[in-house]
């Protein structure tokens, strides 16, 4: 019963604690609800931007017109480019690497999504039927974008790329000639400067190098025709001066003694037998002496003396220059071994090389003036003596040999010379200034200057150049005045209307 009791009294504690439990738990649920909308508007975009004042509002500017800023995106007042998002400093390096890495690949795909999805983007689109073909003569009008040339419509608009406003280009019909305009303020600007087509005269000159060589006509090649040895050698190096009929060597020749016993023998015999027959004998053994190195004294001197010389004398057979030495005292040589060479220096050779494109100009037996600055020698006047029958196959170039008259030996071997060629006249042909052509690869162009101040490229027929100036063959005529200066501007915009052309030449098919 005790026990009914104590139950019974606990019995009523424990529905009042459930009850209270029961009745606390709407207030929990709404205070947990209250409290998580709470956080939610914190963390709000707008309650962020109250709480981060260092949060920087986005700016646009124009990428051509730096100075253009805005606040929302848009165009540029001043060009119409699409206004594009100004990075901070912090992200700004990295946004360049990826716009750098994305733009090719996605340039093509913009474009398309770009001309889908916005409206200024719907710029009539030029359609084949509806191009007006080019005739000669014709002025066709064009709308290009200045900043990417393959956009090109037949009317104004944008450019779907960039937002830019397509410009206005005129092309003529011919492609051998395209208009340019530039006006008074723009000419001075480039500083152009033109000289007038007019007939002349055009020498064939040829200014060109060439180096002083030996005259190869002009060297002695000196062999001892028998074997033996050198007792005394006269000349000590290359280079030494040698005149006519000063001794070069002695040598002991075995060969020499027999040959000049056997002379000795034959007018011993003659004298003494009285035959005439013996005469013929005597003559062949001189004979004999002179092939193996004497000369007309040596064996005049040998019959008056009737004594045998055992160190035989060779003496030098012209004025000239050790060019070689290849013998010394007590040496052993052959009739193969060259002792020396000798050359005259009387006479020179200047060998130049002349252009392919020039070759067609020289003759044998024109003048030709060679100066060599090295040594302050000018005006020496020469002939050409010779043309080599071919071609220098790594320069292109043909040689040409000048002979000069070096008597006092003002001029040495090997050293470098200006040579100019005369060559025959040109007469009454078309030139201009050499600096007026624009060569390329494929053809030579001029900008003419036409009545109207305006400018054309032309595409001329180059004859001869020489001396400054430039023969026209064709595309010319007398009187009309070329650019000779700030021509290649004016050509890159003859180019781009040119390829504008051919652009729009191939839209047509």
């Amino acid at each position: 019963m005790n026990q009914f009791n104590r139950v019974k009294k606990q019995a009523p504690k424990a529905v009042l604690l459930l009850s209270s439990l029961l009745m606390g738990t709407p207030w929990l649920s709404h205070a947990q609800l209250a409290n998580t909308q709470a956080e939610t508007a914190a963390t709000s975009p707008a309650n962020e931007s109250k709480n981060n004042p260092l949060k920087q509002v986005k700016t646009y500017t124009c990428p051509m017109h730096p100075e253009v800023i805005s606040h929302e995106p848009g165009r540029c007042p001043k060009c119409n480019m699409f206004l594009v998002e100004q990075q901070d400093d912090a992200n700004s390096a990295e946004h360049v690497g990826h716009q750098a890495a994305d733009h090719q690949a996605s340039e093509h795909g913009q474009t398309l999504a770009a001309k889908a999805s916005s409206p200024v983007f719907d710029t009539p689109t030029p359609k084949a039927d509806s191009l007006v073909k080019t005739q000669n003569n014709v002025t066709t009008i064009k709308y290009v974008c200045p900043m990417h040339a393959h956009i090109i419509s037949d009317v104004p608009g944008t450019c779907p790329i960039c937002g830019m406003n397509l410009e206005k280009v005129e092309t003529g019909g011919n492609t051998q000639e395209i208009n340019i305009q530039v006006s008074g303020s723009m000419q001075q600007a480039l500083a152009l400067k033109v000289a007038q087509v007019e007939r002349d005269t055009l020498w064939k000159f040829v200014e060109t190098v060439g180096q002083v060589d030996y005259n190869e006509s002009q060297i002695t090649h000196i062999h001892a025709r028998v074997t033996g040895w050198v007792e005394k050698l006269m000349v000590k190096s290359m280079g030494d001066t040698v005149k006519k009929g000063q001794l070069l060597y002695e040598l002991y020749s075995p060969d020499l003694v027999n040959a000049q016993d056997d002379y000795l023998l034959a007018l011993d015999t003659a004298k003494t037998s009285g035959n005439p027959r013996y005469q013929d004998l005597v003559r062949r053994a001189g004979l004999r002496l002179s092939f193996l190195g004497f000369n007309d004294e040596q064996i005049k001197q040998l019959a008056q003396s009737r004594q045998t010389q055992y160190r035989v004398p060779f003496y030098a057979q012209q004025d000239g220059v050790v060019e070689t030495l290849s013998i010394r005292d007590g040496m052993y040589i052959e009739p193969s071994t060259e002792a020396m060479s000798l050359v005259d220096l009387s006479k020179v050779w200047v060998i130049a090389d002349v252009f392919e494109n020039e070759q067609s100009w020289i003759a044998k037996g024109q003048k030709a003036e060679v100066a060599v600055p090295a040594m302050n020698i000018r005006g020496i006047e020469g002939t050409i003596d010779y043309i080599y029958p071919e071609l220098d196959p790594v320069t292109r170039s043909l040689r040409v040999r000048v002979v000069l008259n070096n008597t006092n030996v003002d001029l040495r071997p090997k050293t470098l010379a200006k040579v100019s060629l005369f060559g025959g006249p040109n007469r009454d042909v078309l030139v201009i200034p050499q600096e007026a052509l624009i060569q390329t690869g494929k053809e030579n162009r001029v900008i003419v200057k036409q009545d109207d101040n305006s400018f054309a490229a032309k595409v001329v027929t180059v004859g001869m150049m020489s001396q400054g100036k430039a023969e026209i063959v064709s595309g010319l005529t007398e009187g009309e005045r070329v650019v000779i200066s700030g021509q290649f501007l004016l050509d890159s915009e003859a180019s781009l209307k040119g390829s504008l052309m051919r652009l729009s030449s191939g839209h047509q098919h």
